[in-house]
């Protein structure tokens, strides 16, 4: 589980810091979060659905609030880093971390590969699962890219 990170050392080496990933799915949450968290991933992995992953780890670990924290500073970071700094949306962030807690919680599923699967909506048709909750001038606005902006169609739950 994520909690029992250990700290990398030179007696320590992550396994994976010589390893060529061309997916995410090659990583273990451990691995993927420290990864992610030190702004070591590959950016060209960190796509849609790493995004999802990373809210679900988040979200099985921490509850929502500290999830959406972690995650939108997080992804902040990350973009910096590894990006112009300019690509981070607030509300679509926070939506979509709520969007997988509310598939969380009516799943069956133990890992997030299964819960993609269970739930392969997400990852194919996110937008269109935005649009049931929000009207699309939301996030063309400069306010919902700084700030999050509560559903004006539909709320999550």
């Amino acid at each position: 589980m994520y909690h029992k990170l250990n700290t990398m050392s030179c007696t320590n080496p992550n396994p994976w810091y010589a390893k060529k990933h061309t997916h995410h799915s090659q990583f273990s949450d451990i691995e993927f979060i420290e990864a992610f968290e030190k702004a070591v991933l590959d950016p060209k992995l960190f796509n849609h659905e790493a995004h999802l992953r990373l809210a679900w780890i988040y979200l099985q670990n921490f509850g929502e609030q500290k999830a959406i924290e972690k995650t939108c500073s997080g992804i902040k970071h990350f973009d910096i880093v590894c990006g112009n700094g300019d690509k981070f949306h607030t509300t679509i962030t926070v939506a979509s971390v709520k969007m997988v807690r509310h598939f969380i919680k009516k799943s069956k599923s133990a890992s997030y590969f299964d819960f993609i699967e269970e739930f392969p909506q997400l990852k194919v048709a996110f937008k269109e699962i935005l649009g049931q909750h929000y009207s699309p001038e939301v996030f063309i606005s400069k306010k919902a890219k700084v700030d999050y902006i509560a559903p004006d169609v539909l709320p999550f739950d």
